[in-house]
């Protein structure tokens, strides 16, 4: 999600709504999934003689010397797809949590006014905390969501994998390295699917949903098959609708 809300300017409250802003994230998820699925269309549908016919209608090339052949760019496009994914998991994921701490900073200080109508420097004691839980790094916001408000994230560590995952296509050419390795020497990431008694297509509920582990070693590629990526958007949003659930109690019990 872009546009990510901020504390109210002082001097200008205005109404944040929780269940307003899940319904707008995971409707954000939900096209997330949707352009995968096409893409993933598209991409089993593609054929060499489109692709050398798009080639040829243009009469020209940049540097037909580099130009590569049709088995060349389905892989270099499939690898582009996996970093595109992996990458937009982790901004909605970054999203998720920079969305949730604004509610939790907001909320507390209303429990220590005891009172809905925030002050200018309640409002500006919530602006500073969360500009400055934004500038964390992924680790560090899950410690202090757990730290300073108890809010527990159970799949903190699939969405910490994953982020190996994307600096490892980055800046490994896709090979596990020793230190991304857990206390079994594995680089382990869980993901979210369907259950096999699906006969429809539901939502996230826990009822529909098991868990699957793709596991890698050292000096692995790392690989992920076309289910694997939309296990990696579902996770997304299983994670988003458990954080956004634990934002809602810590307002109940406040």
């Amino acid at each position: 999600m872009s546009n990510e809300p901020s504390p109210p300017d002082p001097g200008q409250p205005r109404e944040l709504n929780l269940q307003k802003t899940a319904n707008q994230f995971m409707a954000a998820v939900q096209r997330h999934f949707d352009l995968l699925a096409f893409n993933l269309a598209s991409r089993e549908n593609a054929s060499e003689t489109a692709y050398n016919s798009h080639i040829r209608a243009a009469g020209i090339m940049p540097v037909p010397q580099i130009h590569q052949n049709f088995e060349q760019m389905q892989a270099h496009a499939r690898d582009l797809l996996l970093r595109q994914v992996l990458n937009d998991a982790l901004n909605l994921s970054v999203s998720c949590l920079n969305n949730s701490h604004l509610f939790l900073a907001l909320i507390k200080e209303q429990k220590a006014s005891g009172s809905k109508d925030l002050s200018a420097d309640q409002q500006e004691a919530a602006r500073s905390s969360q500009n400055a839980f934004v500038k964390l790094r992924l680790e560090q916001k899950f410690d202090l969501l757990e730290s300073r408000y108890s809010v527990l994230c159970p799949l903190e560590d699939s969405l910490v994998s994953l982020a190996f995952a994307l600096k490892i296509l980055m800046s490994q050419a896709g090979i596990v390295k020793k230190d991304q390795l857990d206390d079994e020497g594995l680089l382990q990431i869980e993901l979210a699917s369907a259950t096999n008694s699906i006969a429809s297509v539901p939502d996230l509920q826990d009822a529909n949903i098991q868990w699957v582990t793709r596991s890698f070693r050292e000096t692995d590629r790392l690989s992920f098959s076309d289910s694997d990526l939309q296990n990696i958007v579902l996770t997304v949003g299983v994670f988003a609708r458990q954080t956004f659930a634990s934002v809602a109690k810590f307002a109940r019990d406040s």
